[in-house]
Order: C-alpha cells, then sequence, then structure tokens
C-alpha cells in the first residue's frame, strides 16, 4: 500500500472542485480527471486511465489497498447532461449551498458519489485494508453508457477483477438489483424526389415512415400485453417509444428521405432487437411495395445506435449481500432509469447500484443534493472500508 503524503479534502469541497468542471457529455472530462489524478497522487495512490479511441475523454482507475486480488469497485461516470435551455437560478458549474442543499450541475447525478469516495481514501489507506476498494470514473454515461466497456475489459488481464460492483447512480442509498435495458435506433426511409403536383413520379418517404411510426405503435401495444413476469417493473411491460422524427425539404417536394429514433426499453429477458427485426419486415412486406409501387426508387433501414444492457436481479451475490448490510436494508429494489451496471454483469461481475440522493434532482434545473444525504453517503462508504479491513 503507498504510503499519505498529501492532505484529504472534505466530500463539499470535492464536490465544489468537481462540479466546476464542465464536463457535459459532449465535452472532454480530462481536465477533471487531471485534478483527481494529482489529489490521487498526492495521496500516494497511483490511478490508471483508460482513454477513449480518440483521447478526448478517459476512464480513471484506482486501488487503495492490496494490488494483488481484487475488492469492491466504487463506479461512478464523470459527464454531466446539458444546462442549455433551463432556467438556473445560480451558475450550474459554481456549487452553491444553502438550505441543507447543495446546487449544481452533476451534485447528485453523480459527482456526489464520486467526492465522498474520494474524500475518504485517507481513512482506507488508515485502515490496512485486506479487501481493496477500488475507485472507477467513467465517462459518457449520459449518451451510450460505453464509457466502462474498456476498463472492464481489462479486469483480470492488467487490471484487478473486482468481486463486486457498487454503481453511485442516487438511489436514496437503497439498493437497485435491477433496470430495464435501453436499446436505441435510427430508421431512415429512402424515397424519390419529384413536385408534389405529380406524385407519381416519386417515391414519399414521410407517407412510408407513417406506415412504419404506425406499425411500432402496434408493436408497442404488443409488448404491453405481455407484461412483466417479474413483477417489479414501472411500467410493467417493455416499452417502445418514438422520440423524433424529421423528413422533407418543403411542402411541393416529395421527400427524398424521412428519419426517426425510436428506443426500447426492456425488461430482463426482452430481446430488444426483436423489435427492429419485425419492423424491417414489416417494412419489406408492406412498406417498400407501396413506396415503389409507381417504379421509383424507395429502400427502408434501420440501424442500432446505443445498446444499454438492463441489470437483471441475481439475489444472494456477492454485490447485493454487501450492499444491504452497508446500507442497513433487508430488500433490494427496481429503479426505472438504466446505468453502465448491466456492462459489469454482463461481465460476469456480481453488481448493484446505490448511491445517495435522489434521482428526482436529476438532470432539472438547480439540480441538487442534500447535505443529509452527502453524510449519509460517508457513513455508507465508512462502513464499506470497516468492512474491507476486517476481510
Amino acid at each position: 500500500m503507498a504510503a499519505k503524503h498529501g492532505t484529504a479534502m472534505t466530500p463539499l469541497a470535492l464536490l465544489e472542485r468537481l462540479v466546476s468542471f464542465d464536463t457535459e457529455s459532449a465535452r472532454s472530462n480530462l481536465d477533471l480527471i487531471a485534478f483527481v489524478e494529482r489529489y490521487l497522487a498526492d495521496l500516494g495512490v497511483t490511478s490508471v486511465r483508460v482513454p477513449n479511441e480518440t483521447g478526448d475523454k478517459t476512464a480513471l482507475f484506482a486501488t487503495i489497498g492490496p494490488t494483488d486480488r481484487g475488492g469492491i469497485v466504487l463506479s461512478g461516470h464523470t459527464d454531466v447532461v446539458p444546462v442549455a435551455g433551463q432556467a438556473w437560478t445560480s451558475d450550474p458549474f459554481t456549487l452553491r449551498v444553502g438550505d441543507g442543499k447543495a446546487y449544481g450541475r452533476g451534485a447528485v447525478d453523480m459527482k456526489a458519489f464520486a467526492a465522498i469516495a474520494l474524500s475518504l481514501v485517507p481513512e482506507m489507506q488508515a485502515a490496512a485494508l485486506k479487501t481493496p476498494i477500488h475507485i472507477m470514473l467513467s465517462y459518457d454515461e449520459e449518451l451510450t453508457c460505453l464509457g466502462v466497456v474498456d476498463t472492464i475489459r481489462r479486469m483480470g488481464v492488467d487490471l484487478p477483477r473486482p468481486q463486486a460492483v457498487i454503481v453511485g447512480e442516487p438511489t436514496e442509498l437503497q439498493v437497485a438489483d435491477a433496470h430495464k435495458s435501453v436499446v436505441t435506433f435510427n430508421t431512415y426511409v429512402h424515397g424519390y424526389e419529384a413536385h408534389s403536383a405529380k406524385p407519381e413520379l416519386g417515391s414519399n418517404a414521410v407517407f412510408a415512415a407513417g406506415w412504419l411510426l404506425q406499425e411500432l405503435d402496434r408493436l408497442s401495444d404488443v409488448y404491453r400485453e405481455k407484461g412483466d413476469p417479474t413483477g417489479r417493473f414501472d411500467p410493467p411491460y417493455s416499452s417502445v417509444h418514438v422520440g423524433t422524427v424529421n423528413g422533407g425539404t418543403a411542402r411541393n417536394i416529395l421527400p427524398k428521405i424521412c428519419h426517426f429514433q425510436w428506443e426500447v426499453r426492456g425488461v430482463p429477458g426482452t430481446d430488444e432487437e426483436e423489435v427492429a427485426r419485425m419492423l424491417q419486415d414489416y417494412a419489406q412486406r408492406v412498406v417498400v411495395p407501396r413506396l415503389t409501387r409507381w417504379g421509383w426508387p424507395g429502400s427502408v433501414e434501420t440501424l442500432l445506435e446505443v445498446a444499454v444492457p438492463g441489470l437483471a436481479p441475481d439475489p444472494g451475490s456477492a454485490a447485493e449481500t454487501l450492499a444491504l448490510r452497508l446500507a442497513g436494508r433487508n430488500q433490494t429494489m427496481t429503479v426505472p432509469y438504466g446505468t453502465e451496471a448491466g456492462h459489469f454483469q454482463r461481465n460476469g461481475l456480481p453488481t448493484v447500484v446505490c448511491g445517495p440522493g435522489s434521482i428526482n434532482q436529476a438532470h432539472q434545473p438547480d439540480e441538487y443534493i442534500t447535505l443529509d444525504e452527502i453524510e449519509r453517503g460517508v457513513g455508507f462508504i465508512r462502513r464499506l472500508i470497516a468492512n474491507c479491513a476486517a476481510q
């Protein structure tokens, strides 16, 4: 174990620094990571960067305690959602404390979790841990949840393979062992331009897209009727949703292209890409023949955009058992949002979601976490330290 050299910062002081970095998902997180690296290095802790292909973003992995074995990962993402168009009452990237709350973009989702873990590194060092604690910071969670994947691939290769993973998304420190998958698609309908006065001289991509949208609406009813075999999710079924539709260039031109974005949020066991296959089958059987009935070109293609795996219940797993004990809970719960947890679980790592604060305060103007929740988070990590020091 590396010797301690620097001075710890309080959770609130660290949160102030982390919030000050504008790490909206479209931006780099390198400045924030550099700050955390320096902070850890001053405490004698070595960290490892795992950058993306372009090098403008990176994950960070650090181990406190023995380095010859796997321990408990505390995983948090560094990116935040945009503030554009939101009515903030103060600078979103300057932490404001008042009325028992800490306000700032990312305060609850989820820089407070990282701040708490980092603030307690000296206590981890002083505890002479027998089981190591790994701090992992990722990127792009708000976009694709792919910022953890390269680091996970290295676990058991040149990074320790952990015993359990706790993803610190805000759950009010309840232990979540399940969430839906989120799989997104882009469908492109290609037609042929012509004057609207002569519709038989072209192929109307917007009309064809309308047929496809109607089919997705029908398929959403099919999945609603299938329901949720586990009885744990709200809504209690896999949902199909269309978010954006764009097509055409002018009122009097048959549109050459129409593009729509859509998603499937699936309960565990759902084959989310089945909906895309059924939509493409309908397109080939019904829509394309109608689109090309006058002999002009027309086609439909659906492309997978992002696949965020769901988190399936794993009763009695090492992560669930540990987190329930640390949180003082006797049962798990389900969260309605997607997280990086499914990627860890897909790679055979026992994983739960458990962190301070409420998701109800995330993604909105004047995002905040209460000071009480920060203190509760400190207590949670301190109990983890005691557990890792004992065994």
